[in-house]
Order: C-alpha cells, then structure tokens, then sequence
C-alpha cells in the first residue's frame, strides 16, 4: 500500500521520466556542401542505408554526409557559380545486402552481389541565384554497378557516387 502511494505521488508530481524522441519525431536531415543541399526525407523509412558495425544514427549521417560532399564536388566542375542544386531524398538503398554472420564475427556483413544494386529517390531543382531553372524527379536504379571498373575499389559508397555522379552529367549538365 504505502509502495503504492509512493509511485503515485511521483506520477502526479510530474518527476515521472518522459520516454526518449523517437526516431521518426527527429528532423529530418540536410547537408550541404558547396552549391549543393540534400535533404534526407524520413530516412527511417529508407529501403537500406544499415551499417555491419556502427550505430544506424551515426551510420546514416556518414552516409549523408559523403553523398553530399562527392555530388557537390563534381557539381562544382558543371554548374554556373550562382546555380545550386537541391535535393529532397526520399529513398536509398544502398548497393548489396546486410546479411548476419550467425556467431562467426559480432558483425554483419555486407554482400555487394549484382541482384544487389544501389538504389536511390529524389526530386530537385536547379536554382539560378533565386530563379528556378530546372526540376524534375528520378529513380535512379544501377543493375550493371558491378560492370564497371573502379579505380579505388576501398572508396566508401562508390557505387552510389558514380550513380550520381553520371546522373548529374547526362541529365543537368546538358540543361545548365
């Protein structure tokens, strides 16, 4: 009984510890770097951007972070100095497949396979200073990832910065 009284009168005190934000209540990102500004839409919702050994939080930031910074800088080579292209994204999914070791390693492991290839959603435009001179939307998806050569095969992300990388050249580029 007096066990019970106790636990009330806190409750009713208001000492009672709220629960932690959930993650779907957090802002949603954004990055920028140069003359670009993505901002991630609801990544908890994403297809696949899961990390084999670091927190998903710091895991999604880092790859925010290196998406922005190697889109802006191949940006930088082919827009105008006042153009700035901003991105809303609303999926990724990441090239390969999170699979569990089953006891072997305290890791998963990503399996970077064909039938695995990055995938990632957007729309954006294209401003010049304060006019909007393209837009548009993608679902850029890359099955022969795997087909090309890369020159640095450590690179983080590699597949999903040339996916970008040729995106910005064949479709901005030639309207810029």
């Amino acid at each position: 009984m007096r066990l019970g009284l106790i636990l009330a009168s806190i409750l009713l005190s208001g000492c009672a510890v709220a629960a932690p934000e959930s993650e779907s209540t957090q802002p949603d990102p954004v990055t920028e770097s140069g003359n670009v500004k993505i901002e991630w839409q609801a990544p908890q919702k994403y297809r696949d951007v899961r990390s084999a050994s670091e927190s998903t939080e710091k895991f999604r930031l880092r790859v925010f972070k290196t998406l922005t910074e190697s889109l802006a800088k191949d940006a930088s080579k082919l827009l105008k100095e006042n153009e700035k292209l901003e991105l809303v994204v609303t999926d990724v999914d990441l090239a390969g497949d999170l699979r569990p070791t089953f006891g072997a390693t305290a890791s998963d492991l990503r399996i970077v396979k064909s039938i695995y290839p990055p995938r990632i959603t957007f729309s954006y435009r294209v401003l010049d200073g304060e006019d909007v001179i393209m837009v548009g939307s993608e679902n850029l998806r890359d099955p022969g990832f795997l087909d090309r050569s890369y020159l640095n095969d450590q690179d983080s992300f590699r597949f999903e910065k040339d996916m970008l990388k040729r995106w910005l050249r064949d479709t901005v580029a030639p309207k810029a």
